[in-house]
């Protein structure tokens, strides 16, 4: 029994490098993750400007008269509304259109995602990692040891709940920002889909 715990010993603190190299990436990716959700969100509030002034006096008969500034155009939410809108309507090519751009959601929804589940999983694998050097070094009076494992479980923790918290931030509003775009997207296609049949 003593050789088996010993056994697990040695290959739970092999997993430490491993864990603390995932959680120094995970922290570098909710940093630039961050960094790019700001510049998104400003694009993102002034896209909601333009397009709640066009879609509040929308029907099917100016539907082909919609148009946005040209800074937006390049916004993957307008060009999928131009697709909709400046075709002939065909209803197969507009869900095509609309579950291409959904499944363009769902990949970036991922990314913020996998931060949510693997970020405090880590943390909590380099706080317990280091947890049984630790006790080792205090039963054996090596409180040096002892502190530099403590402040090692320490800094996993925060890394991991820091990189889950950015990630679950950013799901939620990302999440809700793809809603309101498909809910929008349904509608332009349903006031396609009435002016195709007047």
């Amino acid at each position: 029994m003593n050789t088996l715990s010993n056994l697990m010993f040695w290959i739970s603190n092999g997993f430490l490098i491993p864990v603390i190299i995932g959680l120094l990436y995970f922290f570098i990716r909710s940093i630039l993750l961050l960094g790019g959700f700001v510049s998104r969100y400003v694009q993102r509030s002034r896209m909601e400007k333009a397009v709640k002034n066009v879609l509040e006096n929308l029907d099917e008969r100016n539907i082909a008269e919609m148009a946005f500034p040209v800074e937006m155009e390049a916004l993957p939410f307008i060009r999928c509304l131009h697709r909709i809108t400046h075709a002939d309507y065909n209803e197969a090519v507009v869900n095509k259109t609309i579950s291409e751009y959904e499944l363009s959601l769902g990949k970036e929804l991922d990314q913020a995602k996998m931060l949510v589940k693997f970020g405090p999983v880590l943390g909590l694998m380099g706080t317990l990692i280091p947890m049984g050097p630790a006790l080792a070094g205090l039963s054996s009076g090596d409180i040096a040891s002892m502190a530099y494992n403590m402040q090692v479980a320490f800094a996993t923790t925060v890394l991991g709940l820091f990189a889950g918290a950015v990630g679950f931030i950013l799901y939620q509003t990302k999440q809700r920002w793809a809603q309101k775009d498909l809910v929008r997207l349904d509608f332009v296609s349903q006031l396609m889909k009435q002016r195709a049949n007047a």
